[in-house]
């Protein structure tokens, strides 16, 4: 079938694949890739058949999960702006990144293995990423809580860093730390 002609999925089969992508990035992230498909099945509450129906191979999981850990992390930003103020919601949006690093860094072997095969499992993430941190740089600049002469890339270049240095749930407060000393640097002193 030509993508763009596909069918929405039924709710029924929304949820289970939802369920399942969950818990893919619970057991990847606990288990890395060697993780076994049934027992992602199995945390999601679903068959086999049903994983495999939804995901062929275990390189279409791992990378459906991680599209769906981008576009979540992104619709985040919207969401965080519209609950709090803009300073707020770029400190929350900056440990919904850190989460999904974590995430990432438990399917990293598989992502370098997939795209190694000449697919693109990172496609447009760094454009969304980026974006989604230009929209709250640009709300926190606007309320005047941030300095103006740093860029989005540069935040986006010290989250990386930040990631690249604490991987892991192990690092996570370390990481925090750091996001915060970051931050910090950012924000208008009154």
């Amino acid at each position: 079938m030509i993508e763009g002609t596909l069918r929405p999925l039924r709710a029924d089969a929304r949820r289970n694949r939802d369920k399942i992508l969950a818990a893919a990035v619970r057991v990847f992230t606990a288990e890395g890739l060697e993780a076994h498909l049934e027992r992602i099945a199995k945390e999601a509450g679903v068959g086999s058949a049903t994983l495999y129906r939804n995901f062929p191979t275990r390189e279409a999981l791992v990378e459906a999960v991680y599209r769906n850990e981008v576009a979540q992390l992104c619709d985040a930003a919207p969401t965080l702006l519209a609950q709090k103020p803009p300073l707020e919601a770029l400190r929350a949006w900056t440990r919904l990144f850190l989460d999904y690093v974590t995430a990432k860094y438990g399917m990293i072997d598989a992502l370098r293995a997939i795209a190694a095969t000449g697919s693109n499992p990172y496609g447009h993430s760094r454009e969304m990423i980026q974006a989604a941190i230009t929209s709250l740089m640009d709300a926190c600049a606007a309320a005047g809580a941030i300095r103006t002469d740093v860029r989005p890339t540069d935040i986006g270049a010290a989250l990386e860093g930040i990631a690249l240095t604490s991987p892991g749930a192990e690092h996570r407060q370390q990481a925090e730390r750091l996001l915060d000393l970051t931050l910090d640097g950012l924000t208008v002193r009154r």
